[in-house]
């Protein structure tokens, strides 16, 4: 076992090592003996040991080299324990694990997110199983920041170790064939879990920032893994650049506060200069994606410094490009607004009148609340009323209602 420093080290601390480090671990146990389910329970028990010793005996020289050491331990003893159940005793010595080896200098959390989102699992699978393996966090922290029960995010790590022992996928990169579409399934997971982070679908709370934050923090190790990938610092930079607003995003008391009303020097100034550099190198140098598009347009918003600054022509521009790269419903919408913003809102209606025909914006309350504000600046005031009362309505979120019904009663 590495020898320790003497020092006792802040627990926020060593929880922030932890988690960096824990995909590492896995990365390497997955590697050497090939069983996620076993890999990940024994990486678990090395961490909690962890959090349990370091605070007070201090973290040691090699932290990773430590984890890794007790983890294979850890997985070890199981691989006896089964062999004993199976009744293998006769054979146990020949089939031995190799002893440890040392702790190879490799970054195995690309190879680990890709495993994490691997095809044979549904999206929610793939987010509670990128979280646990990949983010660090327990069943218990996944639980609340997707507000579900911890059995049901139990069930669902359970069931994606099952399926990927099912699936027989090996622990290695996908062939150069599939390595594109794999990392976009990633990178979807990783938008869907900073999307839901940044503006919570349903609950009391407009942020979940554990869920944000945990995105942006996994967005830039993929980064550092694929540094020429276009997509991967698009996302990064939307990230940053969408969340530097969350300071300005609530008032004091969690009321929503609408892009237009934002206090504009409460914005992450850092977050929003490091978006914009990687956005701006990134269109420069690569080929253009859905995710850089989506980028460039919180630069325009981020850039502007009041919002009447806001250059809305720039703005449609990119959204025109982006419904003919990636459409979808949420682009439309946001389309429609762009278009009145440029044209007025007779012709931003007319928009949404068009894209209120894909099934997907059903009962959304999205379609309902760009309907009203559209209504609003049309003057018809009445009309606006009644859309802004049924997007408060349909919407599961309460802050969201909360700003809808108080723009109805003004």
């Amino acid at each position: 076992m590495t020898a320790r420093r003497g020092a006792p080290v802040d627990r926020a601390a060593v929880e922030e090592l932890l988690r960096e480090l824990a995909p590492q671990v896995l990365g390497t146990l997955v590697r050497r003996y090939g069983d996620f389910g076993t890999c990940e329970d024994a990486v678990q028990e090395a961490l909690l040991a962890a959090a349990l010793q370091w605070p007070a005996e201090g973290v040691p020289v090699s932290p990773r080299g430590w984890l890794t050491t007790v983890a294979a331990r850890r997985w070890i003893e199981r691989w006896r324990e089964d062999t004993a159940r199976r009744r293998r005793e006769r054979t146990a010595a020949s089939l031995a694990p190799p002893p440890p080896e040392p702790v190879p200098a490799v970054d195995d959390t690309l190879t680990l997110l890709l495993l994490c989102c691997h095809p044979a699992l549904t999206r929610a699978s793939q987010v509670a199983l990128t979280l646990r393996a990949v983010g660090g966090l327990t069943t218990a922290e996944i639980a609340r920041a997707l507000l579900v029960p911890e059995a049901t995010v139990a069930q669902r790590i359970s069931r994606a170790k099952q399926r990927i022992r099912a699936s027989g996928a090996w622990f290695r990169l996908p062939p150069e064939s599939e390595l594109g579409e794999r990392v976009a399934a990633v990178l979807q997971v990783l938008y869907l879990i900073f999307t839901e982070g940044s503006t919570a679908s349903s609950g009391p709370a407009l942020h979940r920032v554990e869920l944000s934050g945990e995105a942006i923090r996994l967005t830039r190790q993929l980064r550092r893994r694929l540094p020429t990938d276009g997509e991967v610092a698009g996302l990064l930079a939307l990230m940053l650049l969408t969340d530097a607003r969350r300071p300005a995003r609530t008032g004091p008391d969690g009321a929503l506060v609408p892009l237009a009303s934002q206090d504009r020097g409460r914005w992450d100034a850092e977050a929003i200069a490091e978006g914009v550099a990687l956005v701006t190198e990134t269109l420069a140098g690569a080929p253009i994606g859905p995710y850089q598009l989506q980028a460039a347009i919180a630069a325009v918003h981020d850039e502007a410094p009041r919002v009447e600054d806001t250059d809305w022509d720039q703005i449609l521009g990119l959204y025109e490009l982006l419904a003919r790269l990636a459409p979808g419903p949420m682009v439309e919408l946001n389309r429609a607004v762009a278009v009145a913003m440029v044209h007025g809102p007779a012709a931003g209606l007319r928009r949404l009148a068009a894209a209120e025909a894909d099934p997907a914006l059903a009962g959304h309350h999205r379609l309902e609340a760009v309907r009203a504000h559209l209504l609003e600046l049309a003057g018809d005031r009445e009309a606006a009323r009644a859309a802004y009362r049924l997007a408060a309505r349909r919407t599961l979120s309460l802050p969201e209602r909360r700003y809808l019904e108080s723009r109805a009663a003004d």
